[in-house]
């Protein structure tokens, strides 16, 4: 299973580190991803990172803010959110993916991801 952690309430402008505790399935997966659902709109990817060689991945929308980082001893990986704007808004969850396709990546597509959290909320709001 995938539990987020580490969501709530911030100002625009502000910080949140969320953090995503793997476990209870094969620990060999290829990558972790980040996604998020925003009130009325489908699931977007906007980060990822690879297990066993660290390849990072950003949407453009939180390229330069957001910094997703793993602690492979500890089965964690973790999304630096900093700069939140009100559109960052969102349901985030991550995901596990045990299969990569052979050539480019398709980290922001969620059909990709076998595994899922249930999802944390994040609020950024004034």
């Amino acid at each position: 299973q995938l539990v987020e952690s580490g969501g709530g309430l911030v100002q625009p402008g502000g910080s949140l580190r969320l953090s995503c505790k793997v476990s209870g399935f094969p620990l060999n997966y290829y990558s972790i991803g980040w996604f998020r659902e925003a009130p009325g709109k489908g699931r977007e990817g906007i980060s990822c990172i690879t297990r066993s060689d660290g390849i990072t991945y950003y949407a453009d929308s939180v390229k330069g803010r957001f910094t997703i980082s793993s602690d492979n001893g500890e089965n964690m990986v973790y999304l630096e959110m900093n700069s939140l704007k009100p559109e960052d808004t969102g349901v985030y969850f991550c995901a596990a993916d045990t299969l990569p396709p052979p050539g480019v990546y398709p980290f922001r597509d969620p059909n990709q991801f076998d595994y899922w959290g249930q999802g944390i909320q994040v609020t950024v709001s004034s």
